[in-house]
């Protein structure tokens, strides 16, 4: 007897990443809507986003992980490792994740438009 074999189709998902310099690093991560890290709010709201430090994101990763058991969290071991050192955590707190709602990663016409708008700033 012969089986079909079940195709699985798949769907990609997309996150929408920026790096910024150190000063709109740290108006992002303040929440402050003024120059170039409002244009940053203004675009991410018109798309029904926000932007998250990457360091940040991992951070608060590393710390539920250990609030709940790091036996949970597949990624702890080389995020932990991330945090905790001094290049990568730089460059990390310059990363900005686009996030729509809770979500990390979206449908591509989401990515899309936001790229579309962020090149143009």
């Amino acid at each position: 007897m012969v089986k079909k074999a079940k195709i699985l189709k798949t769907e990609w998902l997309y996150q929408v990443r920026i790096t910024v310099n150190q000063e709109t690093s740290d108006a992002l991560r303040r929440n402050e809507r003024i120059g170039v890290s409002g244009d940053l709010y203004q675009i991410a709201e018109t798309h029904g986003t926000v932007p998250i430090c990457t360091y940040d994101g991992f951070y608060n990763y590393c710390k539920e992980a250990e609030e709940s058991g790091i036996e949970k969290y597949s990624l702890y071991d080389w995020t932990k490792k991330t945090i905790e050192d001094p290049v990568k955590k730089e460059k990390h707190l310059k990363s900005f994740a686009f996030y729509w709602g809770d979500e990390q990663v979206y449908e591509k016409n989401i990515a899309q438009s936001l790229h579309d708008d962020l090149l143009n700033l």
